[in-house]
């Protein structure tokens, strides 16, 4: 769902440019609090997550290369606001994307430039704040087990896509740079992204349930799915009146007991293995992706949203069209390229959220060191009187 230069007239590109500047810098901000851990039973830190978070936007950047068939002559790639919000975290997950998106631009010419802010605010945007809403809303009223993060997952990576596309056909009928009527516009993006829908929702699903298998302390959407611990007391004693059967009581101070942590090294492996796996996709699975237009470009040819489409800044890239200048074998360019992305998206995303967890770190000390410096303050006017 790249929307091209030209598609969308400058107004509505810049007010859309200011839209995704200001929900990146909240994201920013919103950030700090997940990556960091706040919560004592996250058993999480910034040195743990923010890696992984620049591992989420490799691995969305490497499946969206896997363009999947949904109709005749149409294709369907992940857009991954719902996954990467659920793994991560909803600002993070913003963040994410947008760092795809942004490689992709500038790399790839996918995406145009001036659509930057338009592709951020419906890919980035609107992908996550629904989907994320939905799933948490659906965690509310299912049981809380893992099973339930999954089918929220499903659900919620489902609705997003539409949800996109509805804001795409919002964001046309504003600043549309051709004349087609509005609700042709509608339901032709609308029926063919409700089917890429469903082969969002199966890969965010899949994904989701994998790491819930081998590490659900690294999955953000399902902290604090635990039960509360509970002490068990001796069958029969001599000097007790308890019955046999009597079932144990919860200790008093019962508490949800945390996720266990597993060793850092294990973490290491998680993410090694996470990168091949992205490796992989990119570089060798993207040959065998569908070769038809996704959604989008489908349903802009068929409706004349195209005719004014403009030539991408980024058109004489080394990159573009995911394949390697000069390297005449298709397999070997496309899949190198690929490789490279997957590589580039992986040093930005990691290096954006290792800012946002420095910047916390450091506030956190400074606080620290301006509370002390109140008490020893407090202590020596104390000892004074």
């Amino acid at each position: 769902m790249h929307v091209p230069d030209g598609f969308i007239d400058a107004p509505v590109s810049l007010a859309t440019g200011a839209v995704a500047a200001a929900a990146v810098a909240v994201s920013l901000r919103g950030a700090r609090r997940e990556l960091g851990g706040t919560a004592p039973a996250d058993g999480l830190g910034g040195e743990r997550t923010a890696p992984l978070a620049g591992l989420v936007a490799a691995f969305v950047f490497a499946v969206q290369m896997l363009n999947f068939p949904v109709a005749a002559g149409t294709s369907g790639h992940l857009l991954g606001g719902a996954l990467a919000a659920i793994l991560v975290g909803p600002f993070t997950g913003v963040l994410c994307i947008s760092v795809v998106l942004l490689m992709q631009a500038v790399l790839f010419a996918d995406g145009g430039l001036t659509a930057l802010g338009v592709n951020i605010t419906d890919m980035a945007v609107v992908t996550t704040l629904v989907a994320y809403g939905l799933f948490r809303l659906l965690l509310a009223v299912l049981p809380r087990r893992r099973s339930s993060v999954t089918a929220a997952s499903f659900v919620a990576a489902l609705v997003s896509v539409p949800a996109a596309a509805c804001a795409f056909t919002l964001l046309y009928a504003l600043g549309g740079t051709t004349d087609v009527p509005i609700g042709k516009v509608f339901t032709a993006m609308t029926g063919v992204h409700v089917l890429i829908g469903i082969g969002e929702a199966v890969i965010t699903a899949l994904t989701v349930g994998a790491v819930l298998a081998v590490r659900p302390d690294l999955v953000y959407g399902a902290r604090g799915l635990t039960a509360p611990l509970r002490l068990r007391t001796s069958p029969l004693r001599p000097d007790t009146d308890a019955a046999p059967d009597a079932d144990p009581a919860p200790a008093p101070d019962a508490v949800p007991a945390p996720v266990t942590a597993k060793p850092a090294r294990s973490t290491r492996r998680f993410a090694l293995a996470g990168l091949l796996t992205a490796l992989a996709l990119a570089g060798v699975g993207s040959y065998y992706a569908s070769a038809s237009p996704d959604g989008l470009e489908k349903v802009a040819h068929d409706k004349g949203i195209d005719s004014k489409t403009e030539e991408h800044a980024a058109k004489d890239s080394p990159l573009a069209d995911y394949q390697v200048a000069d390297i005449t074998d298709g397999r070997i360019s496309g899949g190198l390229a690929g490789v490279i992305g997957v590589g580039a998206t992986l040093l930005v995303g990691t290096g954006v959220t290792w800012v946002v967890v420095r910047r916390r770190r450091d506030r956190a000390a400074a606080t620290a060191a301006d509370n002390g410096a109140a008490d020893s303050g407090s202590a020596a006017t104390g000892t004074t009187a």
